[in-house]
C-alpha cells in the first residue's frame, strides 16, 4: 500500500517506479538474514580491486576474528547487488553476545515497571492540542525503573522476548564497540596497530559500516514503523508548529542525537519570546518615527542643510553638506532609540532565564532516558582504539590495578605546543585578513567619499539627482556593506580550510576518551570561529570612529606617510554600521547554510533521479538503499552544534544594534529543526546510537558568552550607540529640555586655514565660510584651549563609565538571582531519582536473599540428614539473617 495522504505522486514514472518497488522479493527488503530469524545488527560493504589480495587477507582475518568473539556474518555476493561489484557482509549479535558486553558496557535495563504517577492534565490544556503529537508517537515504550545490566542476574529483569529485549539501538551500540576493537592480523602475530572497523575503513579494505534502518521513510515495515513515524510526524516541513517526538528520536538514533534535538528545540522555544520583544522594540522605532527631532534637524535645509561639513578624505573630497545624510539618519533611529537601552538589559536577562530552564529541562531528559551518573561510569571509563594503537607505553593504573597504555608527559608536551603554535598561526592568520579588510575600509572609504561627496556639492541641472544618491548611500554606508560582503567571503574560506586543520592536530594530540576527543575540538573550533565571525563586529563596535582625531591633526591606521585616515561615524553615530556589519554576516551564514544542508541534497536527488531512479532494475535491497545513503560522521553532531553557537553569540553579543537577531533566529531555526530531522530520516544512514548525559563542553562555552554578552551590549550602549550623549544634552545642557540644537551641541568647528587646491576660487567665497564642522566635542578656534576637548566631552565619557558600571551591575545581580532562585534540577526528579535508588536496594536485598534461600535449601537436600542437629550454628544464623 502506497499512502497517498503522505506523498503527491505527479509523476506517473515515479508511480510505476514505486509499484514496481513494492514488488520487491521480501526476502531482500528485509532486516533479518536469509532464514528470516536472525536480525541484521551491522553491515559492512566491500569491492575488489587492484589491491585485492592484501584486502582480502585483512577481510579473512577480521572475520575469523569477529566469529571468534561470538558474532554471526552472512555475506551478499556482488552478483546479487545491483552493481555487480559490491560485497555486503552482514553481521549478527547473539543473545549471548549481547548480554556479555551489555554487562561490559553497564547498559541499563528495566527491571521493574514504574509506579510514579503521571503528570495531571492541566488546566487550558485543550489550548496546546494542536500543537501536541499523538501518545504513541510521543510516548514509544512504557516507563520502568532500570539497573546496570548483570549477566549473572538475568532472572532479576524484566526479560520478556529475548529476541527483542536489547533494541536495535543498543544492539548497533554493542556490534560497533567489537568491530572498533577487533583485530585483522593472525593468531600469533601482534601489530596493535591492525585493529579496528576504522582503521580497515581509513585504508580501503571496507567501503562502508553501518546499521541498518528498520524500514523505508515513506512505507511501513514488516513489525517496524519508527522510520516511517518519525518522517510523517517530524521531518516533513509541514509539521513545523508541531513538537518533537524526543523519545521516539532517543528510541531509534540514541540519546546523544536525542539531546541535540532537545536542545535545539528548547532554544528556538525560548527565541520566540526574546523575538517578540525586539519586534516590539523595533515597532517602537518605527512608531516613534516623527518625533525624532535629532533627524528632523539633520534633514532640515535651514539646520542641516546650512551646516557645512569637513572632507571626508584628505585628496579629492569636497565639503559636504550635513544633510545628505538625511536618511542614514532616519535609518539609525529604527535600532537607536530609548527601547534599545531596555532590550539590552532584557536579553542579558534572557540568557539567564535560558539556560537554567535548559539545565532543568536537561535534568528532566538525564533521569526519564537513564543518563544519570552515565559520564563517570562509561564514557570516561571507554579509551579510544587510536589511543590504545597509538600508545605502545604501559603503566599500572592505581584504581583497578591493571596495566593500561599512557603518553609519555615529554610526547605530551610536544604534541601540546605543536598544537597550541597551530591554533595561534591560524588566529593570527584571521587577525591579518581582518586589518587587510580594515585597510580595504580605509582606501575604499577615501575613494567613495571623494565620489559621493563630489556628487554631493555639484548644483545644476543634475542637483535633484546627485542629491538623491548621496542621501541613499553615505560613503560610511557603502563601505560597510562592501567590506562586510568581501569579511563574509574571506570568513568562508578560512572555515574551510581550518576545519581540516582543527581535525589533524586534535588527532595527533591522541586523547585518551571519546568525550576528551570532542572537547578539545570544540575548544580548538570555537576559538577560531569566535575571532573568525566577530572580530569585524568588534572592530566596527569598539574602534571605528574612536581614534579618528581631528582636522589638522588626523589620525593614520598605517602612519601619516600612507594616507589611510582612521574612518569616521555618521554624525548619527556608527550603530547602523554594526548592525549592517551584523545583518549581512549573519544572514549569509544562515542563507549559505541552509544551502549546504537542504537545497544541495535536493539537487543531488533529483539529479540521481534522472539518472536511474526511474530504471525497472533499480531494485535495491534493504542494505543497498542504506548504502547510497550519506555516511553520518562522528563529528556530525559536532558541526550542528556549533552552527547553532555561532548564531547564539550573535543574538547575544551584538544585539544591542539589532533587536530582530533574534526574529531571524527563530525563522532559521524552525527551518532548521525540519531540515535537520528530514537529513536524518531520509538522506543519512542511520548512526550508531550513543550515548551522553548533556551538551558537554557547548554548556560553559554558552555560559562564557553570556556572561560576555553582558559586558559587549553595555559598552555598544555607552560607545556606539548615540543615546548617552543625548541624554547627557537633554538633561544638563539643553535650555528647553528638548533635543532641540542637539546636533549644532555635537558638532566642533575648525578654522579652514587655505582653500583647497579642487575648489576654484568663486565656489569657494560663494559657498563657503572660513570653518566647516566634524563630530567631536572641542573649542572652536580663537578660544585660549582650541581643539581640546570641552567639559560636555568629559561629561558623556563620565556618563558613558557610569552606565557600564551600573548596566553591568544590575544585569548582573538579577542574573544571579535567577540562577540562584531557579535550581538546577526539579524537586520531582530528584525525588524520583532517589526512589529509584531505593528500590534498586530493595529489589536487589531480596533477590539475594531469594537466591541465598534456594542455595541453602538445595544444600540441606543434598546433604545426608544423620540426626537432629544436623544444622550447624553457623547455617542457623545465616538463615536466620536471611530470613
Amino acid at each position: 500500500n502506497i499512502h497517498l495522504s503522505d506523498t503527491t505522486f505527479k509523476d506517473s514514472t515515479l508511480w510505476l517506479f514505486l509499484l514496481q518497488t513494492d514488488k520487491l522479493d521480501p526476502s531482500r527488503d528485509t532486516v533479518f538474514f536469509r532464514d528470516g530469524v536472525r536480525r541484521i545488527d551491522f553491515v559492512l560493504s566491500y569491492v575488489d580491486d587492484k589491491d585485492g589480495e592484501k584486502k582480502q587477507e585483512r577481510r579473512r582475518a577480521f572475520e575469523a576474528n569477529l566469529e571468534k568473539r561470538g558474532l554471526e556474518l552472512e555475506t551478499e555476493d556482488k552478483s546479487d547487488s545491483k552493481d555487480q561489484k559490491t560485497y555486503f557482509l552482514k553481521i549478527h549479535a547473539p543473545r549471548d553476545v549481547l548480554a556479555t558486553y551489555a554487562d561490559v558496557l553497564k547498559i541499563k535495563v528495566p527491571f521493574k515497571k514504574s509506579d510514579i504517577p503521571q503528570s495531571q492534565d492541566v488546566a487550558l490544556e485543550w489550548l496546546t492540542q494542536p500543537f501536541r503529537l499523538p501518545g504513541n508517537i510521543m510516548h514509544p515504550e512504557p516507563d520502568y525503573f532500570t539497573y546496570h545490566f548483570d549477566k549473572t542476574k538475568t532472572d532479576f529483569f524484566l526479560i520478556g522476548d529475548k529476541d527483542t529485549f536489547f533494541p536495535p539501538s543498543t544492539r548497533n551500540r554493542i556490534v560497533f564497540y567489537i568491530l572498533s576493537r577487533c583485530a585483522y592480523y593472525k593468531e600469533g602475530q601482534k601489530d596493535r596497530e591492525k585493529t579496528g572497523i576504522k582503521r580497515l575503513l581509513s585504508n580501503g579494505t571496507y567501503t562502508a559500516a553501518f546499521p541498518l534502518h528498520d524500514c523505508r521513510y515513506w512505507k511501513k515495515g514488516r513489525n517496524a514503523e519508527e522510520r516511517y513515524n518519525l518522517y510523517k510526524h517530524w521531518a516533513r516541513f509541514l509539521c513545523f508548529y508541531k513538537e518533537q517526538p524526543l523519545n521516539l528520536i532517543k528510541k531509534y538514533y540514541g540519546e546523544k542525537i536525542g539531546i541535540y534535538f532537545a536542545w535545539l528545540g528548547f532554544y528556538t522555544e525560548m527565541l520566540f519570546l526574546a523575538a517578540v520583544v525586539g519586534l516590539i522594540c523595533f515597532i517602537y522605532g518605527v512608531l516613534s518615527y516623527d518625533d525624532n527631532i535629532t533627524s528632523k534637524e539633520i534633514c532640515d535645509p535651514k539646520i542641516g542643510g546650512s551646516i557645512m561639513m569637513c572632507p571626508l578624505c584628505d585628496k579629492n573630497c569636497t565639503f559636504w553638506r550635513l544633510d545628505s545624510t538625511c536618511l542614514s539618519s532616519w535609518q539609525s533611529h529604527l535600532f537607536d532609540n530609548e527601547a534599545t537601552v531596555f532590550f539590552a538589559m532584557f536579553m542579558g536577562i534572557w540568557v539567564t532565564l535560558f539556560l537554567e530552564f535548559w539545565k532543568r529541562r536537561q535534568a528532566r531528559l538525564e533521569y526519564e532516558w537513564d543518563l544519570v551518573d552515565f559520564e563517570e561510569e562509561q564514557q570516561e571509563l571507554q579509551t579510544r582504539p587510536e589511543f590504545e594503537i597509538k600508545c605502545t607505553n604501559r603503566r599500572l593504573n592505581k584504581i583497578t590495578q591493571e596495566m593500561e597504555p599512557y603518553l609519555p608527559l615529554h610526547t605530551r608536551c610536544a604534541r601540546y605546543c605543536l598544537s597550541g603554535a597551530t591554533v595561534t598561526f591560524w588566529i593570527s592568520l584571521i587577525l591579518a585578513c581582518i586589518t587587510g579588510v580594515i585597510a580595504y575600509r580605509l582606501a575604499v572609504y577615501a575613494s567613495f567619499a571623494s565620489i559621493i561627496g563630489n556628487h554631493k556639492g555639484e548644483s545644476g541641472n543634475h542637483k535633484n539627482k546627485t542629491l538623491l544618491v548621496g542621501g541613499l548611500i553615505t560613503p560610511q554606508l557603502a563601505t560597510s556593506v562592501t567590506a562586510s560582503c568581501i569579511n563574509f567571503v574571506i570568513i568562508m574560506i578560512l572555515n574551510f580550510f581550518y576545519e581540516k586543520v582543527a581535525i589533524w592536530i586534535t588527532d595527533m594530540e591522541i586523547p585518551k576518551t571519546h568525550l576528551e576527543y570532542e572537547n578539545r575540538l570544540i575548544t580548538k573550533m570555537f576559538m577560531f570561529q569566535f575571532v573568525n565571525y566577530y572580530s569585524s563586529c568588534f572592530y566596527v563596535a569598539f574602534f571605528k570612529g574612536k581614534f579618528v582625531g581631528y582636522p589638522g591633526n588626523y589620525t593614520y591606521m598605517f602612519g601619516k606617510w600612507k594616507k589611510f585616515r582612521n574612518e569616521e561615524c555618521d554624525p548619527g553615530g556608527c550603530l547602523i554600521e554594526l548592525t549592517t556589519q551584523l545583518l549581512i554576516v549573519m544572514a549569509g551564514k544562515q542563507l549559505w547554510g541552509n544551502i549546504q544542508e537542504a537545497l544541495l541534497p535536493l539537487m543531488r536527488n533529483w539529479w540521481s533521479s534522472r539518472k536511474g531512479r526511474h530504471n525497472p532494475e533499480n531494485h535495491y535491497s534493504r542494505w543497498e538503499q542504506d548504502h547510497v545513503l550519506q555516511n553520518f560522521s562522528q563529528l556530525g553532531l559536532f558541526y550542528e552544534y556549533l552552527e547553532m553557537v555561532i548564531q547564539f553569540g550573535f543574538i547575544t553579543l551584538f544585539v544591542a544594534s539589532f533587536p530582530l537577531a533574534p526574529l531571524l533566529a527563530l525563522f532559521n531555526n524552525i527551518l532548521e529543526i525540519r531540515v535537520d530531522a528530514w537529513k536524518f530520516t531520509t538522506q543519512f544512514r542511520r548512526p550508531v546510537a550513543s550515548k551522553a548525559r548533556n551538551i558537554g563542553a557547548w554548556q560553559e562555552i554558552l555560559n562564557s558568552v553570556a556572561i560576555l554578552s553582558v559586558v559587549t551590549n553595555a559598552f555598544i550602549m555607552a560607545f556606539t550607540s548615540d543615546m548617552i550623549p543625548r541624554m547627557v544634552y537633554l538633561y544638563a545642557y539643553s535650555n528647553s529640555t528638548s533635543m532641540k540644537g542637539y546636533i549644532n551641541s555635537s558638532l566642533s568647528e575648525y578654522r579652514i586655514p587655505i582653500r583647497p587646491q579642487n575648489m576654484t576660487e568663486d565656489n569657494w567665497f560663494r559657498h563657503f565660510n572660513t570653518t566647516c564642522r566634524y563630530r567631536d566635542y572641542r573649542h572652536p578656534p580663537g578660544h585660549k584651549n582650541e581643539y581640546t576637548h570641552t567639559m560636555q566631552f568629559w561629561h558623556i565619557l563620565a556618563a558613558k563609565m557610569a552606565f557600564i558600571i551600573i548596566m553591568e551591575h544590575v544585569v548582573f545581580v538579577v542574573k544571579f538571582f535567577i540562577a540562584w532562585m531557579i535550581p538546577d534540577v526539579p524537586s520531582d526528579v530528584k525525588a524520583r531519582i532517589k526512589r529509584e535508588r531505593y528500590l534498586i536496594q530493595e529489589h536487589l536485598h531480596n533477590y539475594e536473599v531469594e537466591r541465598l534461600k534456594l542455595q541453602l535449601s538445595a544444600s540441606f537436600i543434598t546433604e545426608p540428614q544423620t540426626s537432629e542437629t544436623s544444622l550447624t550454628p553457623d547455617k542457623h544464623e545465616v538463615l536466620s539473617e536471611c530470613l
